[in-house]
């Protein structure tokens, strides 16, 4: 399993934010469409109904974010608190309206704002049309079979990113 920007890529399958385990909150992106995962969201949005997807809520780093994250790290170690994964939302636009998906984060301490913004273009990309969405995951997809088992280094996944956005231009 690989983090790149806002995707985690699984053995060829690409995910906005982490991989769901069980019945977490999760959203796949297939050839087919987005496909909601867990136990709260379910349902498919087949790509020639999609319009546009977006992501509200991520974290991006900052000086104040990592300090943050330092104090609710203590906070939780020292109150005994849980150790709920941050959540962000992935926004699915249609003819027939916007649906918010949960998914979890996939950064501990939150995405480079480089990250953040190629992910973003990223997605928008994705419903750009058939040949560049099936290009761009197909892509995406063969680089995660091939490079299981670590994350790339941030300079590495923004590359990747670049990559990946500039395809079919």
């Amino acid at each position: 399993m690989t983090m790149v920007g806002l995707f985690w890529i699984a053995e060829g399958d690409v995910y906005v934010g982490a991989k769901p385990s069980g019945l977490a909150a999760g959203a796949r992106l297939t050839p087919e469409g987005v496909v909601a995962l867990g136990d709260k969201q379910a349902g498919l949005w087949p790509w020639e109904d999609v319009h546009a997807l977006s992501v509200e809520d991520a974290p991006v780093k900052s000086l104040k974010r990592n300090v943050g994250v330092l104090v609710d790290l203590a906070l939780t170690v020292g109150l005994g608190g849980g150790d709920e994964a941050p959540t962000m939302t992935l926004r699915v636009s249609g003819a027939e309206g916007d649906t918010d998906l949960t998914v979890y984060t996939a950064a501990a301490t939150g995405y480079s704002q480089t990250e953040y913004e190629l992910s973003r273009a990223l997605l928008s990309r994705l419903t750009q049309g058939a040949g560049t969405l099936l290009t761009t995951l197909a892509a995406m997809a063969e680089w995660g079979r091939r490079h299981e088992g670590g994350t790339p280094k941030t300079s590495d996944r923004e590359a990747l990113l670049r990559t990946w956005t500039d395809l079919n231009d």
